[in-house]
């Protein structure tokens, strides 16, 4: 692809004109560097579509210079030069983030090759960043995928809250789409022309998260020159989501409490408290109920974030939605990867339908892409999508899935019967009401969704 731009590190100034010579004559920008501080003086001044960097540099190493680069430029492939000797460190390299690596002397063929195939990486990264993108600016109902009745619940649950200001907590595996629904309901909302604000509460150090979301002012510690600005008061007047809350210390959880309360936040350092008008959506993939009954959640906090409850339920308890999901993503991925694939192969389709897809709707999504970019026929098989034979182990439930899935569908089954009668539930199961109690609890069905006839659930839902 002429005109990309290569960015060539080497400390032998013969090595940099022959290869800088070369590639200019086939058409690439190149720039080149001796060392890591030219090499970082270049990356900061320009955007490359890739490095080519030499192993044994006499000053550093190249590999951790790589791992430097990648680290900020998580999409810029590098290719290592290494010299026949060094061929086992050039293949760790590739272990630890190197597209790929070439011996010294090179030929023009292979160099011209191996920059060629790392270039069509780079643009692939580039056409799915977009296309995810592109995904994700769509935030309307139309954009949640599905047909089956828990799914239509929760596109009705999320249209009548998405008008509110009220707090709503989501539960789900990790995967199903948590953060996709926060964005549908404020982007359906009032505050859709303001902020909207993720931060997971997992992935933050405890000692960073007062100052990551209430902000700090000027001078508060040696390394603070500027004042900043907390996501809370980024997300004013707008939405902020706050992801994996179940891992929130439990001094932040009475921060959080605080702030919920009272509305205000009180940046480090500040003698003032500052009116924030954001609205608080938070998600968890653990059981908070039995978190605050462990008490590792404060009850308090549960019942603030706890008005709107909605449970997104994992991808194999509504595997009628699968082939829409994989159809969607397909024509995503083949339109942004200028592929023309026709669909999938009957086998394909039904090993999706037995697959109980841990990773929920992100492993779907994972998969279809993955096919799509390395598949040369119009139909996509089975091989296709499942490339690791050990993961066929999982086309077949465990007893214990089995009996859960059982157990959930004869309930369901029980109240439609009974049209949401629990006291006629149990007559016809011939068990206590006791019994029949604890098991509408165990699997979160609400009765009185049955009653008149209703067969619809309080769960449901799709993602991208």
């Amino acid at each position: 692809m002429p005109g990309e731009k290569i960015l060539v590190i080497d400390d032998d100034i013969n090595i940099l004109e022959v290869i800088q010579m070369r590639l200019q004559a086939w058409g690439y920008y190149v720039r080149i560097a001796r060392d890591g501080r030219e090499a970082k003086e270049a990356l900061s001044g320009a955007s490359f579509n890739l490095a080519i960097i030499d192993l044994r540099l006499s000053e550093e190493d190249g590999v951790e210079l790589m791992e430097e680069i990648i680290r900020c430029f998580p999409n810029l492939p590098v290719i290592i030069l290494t010299a026949h000797g060094s061929i086992e460190s050039a293949v760790e390299a590739m272990k630890r983030g190197a597209y790929s690596y070439i011996t010294k002397p090179f030929h023009n063929e292979d160099l011209a090759l191996h920059i060629k195939n790392a270039l069509e990486k780079q643009y692939l990264a580039r056409e799915i960043e977009h296309l995810r993108s592109q995904l994700g600016e769509r935030h309307d109902f139309t954009s949640i995928i599905g047909k089956s009745e828990r799914m239509k619940e929760i596109i009705e649950q999320v249209s009548k809250i998405a008008k509110t200001d009220c707090a709503v907590s989501i539960c789900g595996e990790i995967g199903t789409g948590k953060e996709f629904i926060a964005r549908v309901i404020h982007y359906n909302s009032n505050r859709s022309k303001c902020p909207f604000v993720a931060i997971s509460c997992g992935a933050i150090p405890e000692e960073s998260f007062e100052d990551e979301l209430f902000g700090h002012i000027r001078g508060t510690r040696k390394d603070t020159h500027e004042k900043k600005e907390g996501l809370f008061m980024q997300a004013d007047r707008g939405t902020i989501y706050l992801d994996e809350i179940g891992n929130a210390s439990p001094s932040l959880q009475m921060k959080l409490l605080n702030v919920l309360q009272d509305g205000v936040i009180k940046p480090i350092g500040g003698t003032k408290g500052v009116k924030v008008n954001a609205r608080i959506i938070v998600a968890s993939s653990a059981d908070l109920q039995k978190a605050v009954n462990d008490g590792t959640f404060r009850k308090e906090l549960f019942y603030k974030i706890h008005v709107v409850p909605i449970y997104i339920p994992p991808l194999r308890e509504r595997r009628d939605d699968i082939p829409l999901l994989a159809a969607y993503f397909l024509t995503g991925f083949c339109k942004a990867l200028r592929k023309d694939i026709l669909g999938f192969t009957p086998a394909a389709l039904q090993r999706m339908l037995m697959y109980d897809w841990p990773g929920n709707v992100c492993e779907l999504q994972n998969k279809i892409e993955h096919a799509v970019i390395m598949t040369n026929k119009n139909v996509i098989a089975t091989e296709d999508i499942f490339t690791d034979t050990n993961i066929l182990k999982n086309t077949f439930n465990s007893y214990k899935d089995a009996k859960e899935r059982f157990e959930r569908e004869y309930i369901e089954n029980l109240l439609k019967i009974s049209k949401g009668n629990v006291s006629t539930a149990s007559k016809l199961a011939k068990r206590y009401r006791a019994d029949i109690y604890k098991l509408i609890k165990k699997h979160n069905i609400n009765p009185d969704n049955y009653k008149d006839g209703l067969t619809t659930l309080n769960t449901g839902r799709v993602c991208t």
